[in-house]
């Protein structure tokens, strides 16, 4: 770790130093913000050029929101399942592969998924409606971030969003809800290779030798909306920018409630680059009631996903249905401690990662700390582990994943080859056969993971290989 004035980067200088130009993005980006703490760079720092900022940091502010410190489309997010079987057999993989690429087809089907009315109640209630709507078990909830739901209350309540939400954006959100694609969105069949502590695997409900499916899944289309709806971004496909001509000025010009506000919003949201607003005002709580609307149809989004894998895992591989694990989003806004204070914490490509005695007492994160996932990629492990004792240095955050990390070792011959000669089938949104890949060793989700573990950021818990992935 290295600790500066203007950032904290948790590096590795030999393997994983952070890339100097995209370090001066961020210091950029937030020169003018009003810090609630030095910025923070996690592993996997990278910077995508579609973005505002780059992927693997964290960001916290004391009085103002700026959305351009987070994705286009907040909760994008990784679960994990945990099967009743330790059984692989191909056959069964290859029929629940199939099985999701019926559920999940690509390109997507111009099926009404929700009615507008259920729009709003996911908009809400967030993963209680998923739990409700398709039949999952309640007390899986406590393994979903806040529970899956913001209350709307504190900012505004669902009255306001309801008066200020387009109807044509409730209409398009009825669309592609739990949707996966041929993208970084994946479903991926692992095997529990390895259980790294024991006790906190046992009550994650995780043991060696079993089988496990993570999988990568958007916030959905609300979640898009609107999080293209107060900024302009980089990342503005040709389809989203001719729906917005007709939201943004149905959501902002249309309630304005004076000439003043009026003014005001076309300075905000109508101008070139992402202009902070202050939480404490009323553009602000406004912004704040839509980032929780959009976080709740996210959860009750890939509640949505998980009821259809945990019913093909079963119908697959027999067996009881599966368990949720954890469900972590990696794009978010939320207020939460910072210091011996409240923060603006924006999340870009990183997740939440509180301590134990930070989750609601009564849960399995309030023994074990909040879970966490570090995937590798598609052909080497990845990791399950719970909030380090000293998450708070990073924020309470830990890099979503060590894709780059892993490319990057492999690009300077710091890994190569597995050497058991282990593969993945990879399935494709085709009726081709899967293709075998084999696998890497695992220097580089390795090398992420010890950042991670020797700043006592994050505590590993399990490591899963991986077996089948559709994407």
């Amino acid at each position: 770790m290295i600790s500066s004035l203007d950032a904290t980067v948790f590096e590795d200088e030999t393997l994983l130093a952070a890339d100097p130009q995209a370090l001066a993005a961020v210091r950029s980006r937030v020169s003018n913000a009003d810090l609630a703490a030095p910025p923070v760079v996690l592993p996997d720092f990278h910077h995508k050029s579609k973005m505002e900022l780059p992927s693997s940091v964290a960001v916290a502010t004391r009085g103002s929101i700026r959305p351009d410190l987070t994705g286009s489309s907040v909760n994008c997010g990784m679960a994990l399942i945990a099967l009743d079987t330790d059984d692989p057999d191909p056959r069964a993989i290859d029929q629940f592969m199939r099985g999701v690429r019926e559920r999940y087809p690509y390109p997507t089907r111009g099926h009404r998924e929700l009615g507008a009315r259920e729009v709003l109640e996911a908009a809400e209630y967030g993963a209680e409606f998923g739990t409700q709507r398709w039949g999952t078990p309640a007390e899986e909830l406590e393994r979903i971030e806040e529970g899956g739901r913001i209350g709307l209350e504190q900012y505004g309540g669902m009255d306001r969003l309801r008066s200020e939400l387009p109807g044509l954006a409730v209409q398009l959100a009825r669309f592609r809800f739990g949707t996966i694609g041929p993208s970084n969105h994946f479903v991926e069949i692992q095997r529990v290779e390895e259980v790294l502590d024991p006790e906190r695997a046992g009550r994650l409900g995780v043991r060696e030798g079993q089988l496990t499916v993570q999988y990568h899944g958007g916030g959905g289309v609300l979640a898009g909306e609107i999080g293209r709806m107060f900024t302009r971004r980089k990342d503005y496909p040709r389809e989203i920018k001719a729906v917005n001509l007709a939201l943004k000025p149905l959501f902002h010009l249309r309630t304005a409630r004076s000439w003043h506000q009026l003014r005001e919003r076309l300075g905000l949201y109508f101008t070139d680059g992402c202009p902070p607003i202050g939480l404490d005002t009323d553009e602000g709580q406004r912004l704040m009631l839509a980032n929780a609307a959009s976080m709740n149809y996210g959860f009750a989004f890939r509640v949505s996903t998980y009821a259809s894998l945990r019913r093909l895992a079963a119908e697959s591989f027999g067996g009881a249905t599966g368990r949720l694990v954890v469900d972590s989003p990696h794009n978010s806004i939320y207020e939460e401690p910072v210091g011996t204070g409240t923060g603006v914490v924006h999340r870009h490509n990183s997740c939440r990662a509180w301590t134990a005695d930070m989750m609601t007492p009564g849960t399995t994160f309030a023994e074990t700390g909040q879970a966490v996932l570090l995937p590798g990629t598609n052909r080497t492990s990845s990791y399950l582990a719970v909030a380090g004792d000293d998450a708070r240095a990073s924020l309470h955050s830990a890099c979503h994943g060590a894709g780059t990390v892993i490319s990057d070792l492999v690009r300077r011959g710091l890994s190569g080859e597995d050497p058991q000669g282990r593969s993945t089938q990879h399935y494709r949104y085709s009726d081709a056969a899967p293709a075998t890949v084999r696998h890497y060793d695992d220097n580089g989700v390795n090398a992420a993971l010890d950042v991670l573990q020797r700043n006592g950021l994050v505590r590993p818990v399990a490591r899963m290989r991986p077996i089948a992935v559709l994407n």
